[in-house]
């Protein structure tokens, strides 16, 4: 790939999703683009562009970050976040909560959604409860993933035995053994599109608790400084923000108080 061609696919990129691609990121561009390129016939990469810019209907623009967007997830994934989420869930019903909105900011192939909703459900007890979860990620290909709810044996390694009895239909297909999500899970699910670096989002919230884990690494201050900010407006007071093991507010947390680290609470 031509630098020229490079530069502006990353000014693209950067332009549209926030994602920030340093100059080290030619040989994963090239890669993810080509895939593309392969089912376009394109054999160009400059053709490719060219593609992507003249499509005023922006759907090769989607299909472009569809591309570029890192998908790496899995079934209790940084398992101390639901362990903590399972006691704020616990405590606020015992105070007398029934109403719980949840939002999974980056819900990749749906693992880190589906996994809140198996906690809540785990959770939460008795009649009358009223629980939302929202599941948003810029990959229109990975949200297809979400819906459908389905996954191979090898990605349901982490989750217990009882749960997946509870919670999974099993089956067979082309010799292969995948889990089907329950649709008492599927009924708590809403997915939508949403571009985290192009605030504010619409949501009205108030949400209870916000996990944005392992996606502001990609972003740079401004973009994540806005994330944060929108995170803040969106929740509840005492509501938490969640992010990764491997990100911090340091420098933008604001007016959020550190529970532990990589949670944040809304004062």
């Amino acid at each position: 790939m031509e630098q020229r061609v490079f530069e502006k696919f990353r000014e693209i990129i950067y332009e549209k999703s926030g994602i920030t691609l340093g100059p080290q990121k030619v040989s994963l561009v090239s890669a993810r683009v080509a895939k593309r390129m392969r089912a376009l016939n394109i054999s160009e990469y400059k053709d490719y562009l060219q593609h992507v810019l003249g499509d005023d209907s922006g759907e090769e623009l989607v299909h472009l970050l569809d591309a570029i967007s890192t998908n790496v997830t899995s079934f209790y994934r940084e398992s101390q976040h639901f362990d903590f989420l399972a006691q704020v869930l616990s405590q606020w019903q015992a105070k007398g909560q029934s109403r719980f909105r949840i939002w999974s900011a980056a819900s990749s192939t749906g693992e880190e959604p589906y996994t809140i909703a198996i906690t809540a459900a785990e959770s939460l007890r008795g009649g009358g409860l009223d629980l939302k979860i929202l599941a948003s990620d810029i990959s229109t290909r990975v949200l297809e993933r979400c819906l459908h709810g389905v996954y191979h044996e090898s990605r349901l390694e982490p989750v217990p035995l009882a749960i997946r009895q509870r919670y999974f239909t099993k089956f067979q297909d082309d010799e292969e053994t995948y889990y089907g999500v329950d649709e008492s899970l599927k009924r708590l699910m809403t997915f939508r599109r949403l571009n985290l670096s192009t605030p504010p989002f619409p949501m009205k919230g108030p949400f209870d608790v916000i996990f944005c884990r392992n996606v502001m690494i990609y972003f740079d201050e401004i973009v994540r400084r806005g994330i944060v900010q929108e995170a803040h407006r969106l929740l509840k007071p005492g509501g938490y923000f969640i992010v990764g093991h491997s990100e911090s507010l340091t420098g933008s947390s604001g007016p959020f108080r550190v529970v532990r680290p990589s949670i944040y609470q809304k004062q």
